[in-house]
């Protein structure tokens, strides 16, 4: 069948096989080139000191990157949990399944260990089934990623369902907004989350879950002395502040950093540690619908890329696994900062600059969006100019 890149109110519906081939591909070859010391001083080679590694949340974005970084850079042995629709005869998979794929793919040619389990990452099944494996086939994990995403969760013990929303906390919200697809600036409105809103996100994106993930590998024996465990977080300026840092998401991310000192006291008797890596702004699925975000992200990115800053997802996991994490480089708020990059002062005095120019109704130029586009296309499979998207591909193998 012929897949073409379908979008629907910002939210690509599609995912190209062959494209998430080469998304998947090009994320393993930066991390083997990187090892052969082929991508400057900033991204040296790694030890192979093979670690068993377990990673909530493994098929796309932060999660995907971690499992390259560990897998094709020091010869980690991974299990994975995502929750992907499975493609059929007349119909895509999401990018994740094809992404797991084609990892899986080329990790068993390197002689990995390399298992997904498909399902919902907030059950007790899902728990009680990755212990399992664990014990039967790893033994005991030194490293558990917990990089979920998801709109929803349900209570494993009440079967309460919850649903995340993107909302400001306190009051009301207007700001500048961009449509990535038009580039015509606009100005959005979004109305204050109630109490019931903010609880509701937190429940789904804060630490309860995360928390309950390690007591029960912890109570089950899975995990190895000196395990570590790492969640994923940002904070960004004060720009996207009011929907983002301040709003319901922000909310949801300061509980789970609050929810480390918990996690550092049931893994004391192992000698295990937790970790909350504050991440840079990236393209990603979610934060391509985020108002202000697209704004924000544009104008970021040209500035980082004309100082020789810009990273993508696999060049900061890359960082993060080669450099900070294994040297515990925790800074005075107890988190590690993936982010120091785009926080830098220069950064965001440039920004704020640019920002206080733009006004509604103006246009931002094709050149200036090109990267946006391209990499949230990219996140689908698709805006590859070395593939043909006018070609037969069967959507059951990528």
């Amino acid at each position: 069948m012929i897949i073409e890149e379908k979008v629907l109110h910002g939210v690509c519906l599609t995912a190209h096989p062959t494209g998430c081939r080469t998304y998947t591909t090009d994320e393993i070859t930066f991390v083997e080139d990187a090892c052969k010391g082929l991508e400057g001083d900033r991204y040296k080679p790694f030890e192979k000191t093979h670690p068993k590694a377990l990673v909530l949340g493994c098929s796309t974005g932060y999660g995907l990157s971690s499992r390259i970084v560990l897998s094709f850079g020091c010869g980690a042995d991974t299990l994975g949990v995502s929750f992907e629709r499975s493609p059929k005869k007349n119909r895509c998979a999401t990018p994740g399944w094809y992404n797991t794929k084609v990892f899986e793919e080329k990790a068993a040619h390197e002689g990995l260990y390399c298992k997904t389990l498909d399902g919902d990452a907030f059950s007790d099944a899902m728990k009680q089934q990755v212990a399992q494996l664990i014990k039967e086939e790893l033994g005991k994990v030194d490293l558990v990623i917990y990089s979920l995403a998801s709109p929803v969760r349900i209570d494993p013990v009440t079967g309460e369902t919850y649903k995340s929303v993107l909302k400001p906390v306190g009051k009301d919200f207007t700001s500048l907004s961009l449509d990535p697809a038009t580039g015509q600036i606009g100005q959005v409105t979004l109305s204050a989350a109630d109490e019931k809103q903010v609880e509701a996100t937190i429940k789904v994106m804060g630490g309860e879950d995360w928390l309950l993930w390690i007591d029960y590998l912890s109570k089950q024996g899975c995990l190895a002395d000196g395990a570590k465990t790492i969640a994923y977080s940002y904070i960004g300026p004060n720009i996207t502040a009011p929907i983002y840092r301040n709003g319901t998401i922000g909310q949801a991310k300061k509980d789970l950093e609050r929810t480390v000192p918990k996690l550092n006291g049931i893994m004391a008797g192992i000698d295990g540690k937790a970790y909350v890596s504050v991440n840079k702004a990236l393209v990603t699925r979610a934060s391509a619908v985020i108002p202000v975000v697209p704004l924000y992200i544009t104008i970021l990115y040209r500035i980082m890329k004309q100082k020789g800053l810009h990273e993508s997802c696999i060049e900061q996991m890359y960082r993060l696994y080669r450099d900070k994490f294994p040297a515990e480089m925790v800074e005075e708020d107890g988190l590690l900062h993936m982010d120091d990059f785009e926080m830098q002062q220069d950064v965001q005095d440039e920004v704020r600059k640019i920002w206080a120019t733009l006004h509604e109704g103006q246009v931002i130029g094709d050149e200036e969006l090109e990267q946006f586009r391209t990499d949230y296309a990219h996140l689908h499979g698709f805006g590859y100019r070395t593939i043909d998207y006018g070609k037969d591909v069967d959507p059951l193998n990528p």
